[in-house]
C-alpha cells in the first residue's frame, strides 16, 4: 500500500475504474471477506490508486459476476517472480502496440495466451 514515487506509474490514471472491497464483494456476490481472501491468495489485485482512498480492485478484473478468467494464475505467476500487485497492476494496465491493446483487455476477451506467456518471460 505505498503512495506513488517518481518511478511509479500513476494507478489512479491508467485503470479507469475502481472498485472498494465492499463494491467488489457486491459484483462477485460473496462477502468483504471473501474479497480479502481473493486478494491475499492472489485471485484479486488491489492498491491505493490515490492519496488518501482506500486499498481498492480495479473494476475490470471482474467481468460478468466473475474474476476475469486467467487473472487469478497471471497475478500468482507474477507475485512468484517478485512483483507486488502494483506493479502487476501498472503493467496489466498499460497500452501495449504489440498485443494490441492492454494486457486486461486481451484477458477480457479471451485472448490471454499470449498475456501468459508474456508473464512468464517477465517473472524469470
Amino acid at each position: 500500500m505505498s503512495e506513488n514515487t517518481p518511478d511509479e506509474p500513476d494507478l489512479g490514471a491508467l485503470v479507469p475504474a475502481w472498485l472498494d472491497w465492499k463494491a467488489a464483494a457486491g459484483e462477485l456476490g460473496v462477502t468483504v471477506s471473501k474479497v480479502r481472501q481473493y486478494i491475499r491468495e492472489h485471485h484479486l489485485a488491489a492498491a491505493v490508486p490515490a492519496a488518501g482512498a482506500g486499498q481498492q480492485v480495479p473494476a475490470e478484473l471482474i467481468q460478468d459476476g466473475q474474476i476475469v478468467k486467467g487473472v487469478p494464475g497471471l497475478l500468482t505467476l507474477l507475485h512468484d517472480g517478485g512483483y507486488d500487485d502494483r506493479e502487476i497492476l501498472a503493467w496489466m494496465f498499460t497500452p501495449d502496440d504489440t498485443l494490441p491493446g492492454r494486457p486486461i483487455d486481451a484477458l477480457r476477451e479471451n485472448r490471454g495466451s499470449e498475456v501468459k506467456r508474456r508473464a512468464q518471460a517477465m517473472s524469470l
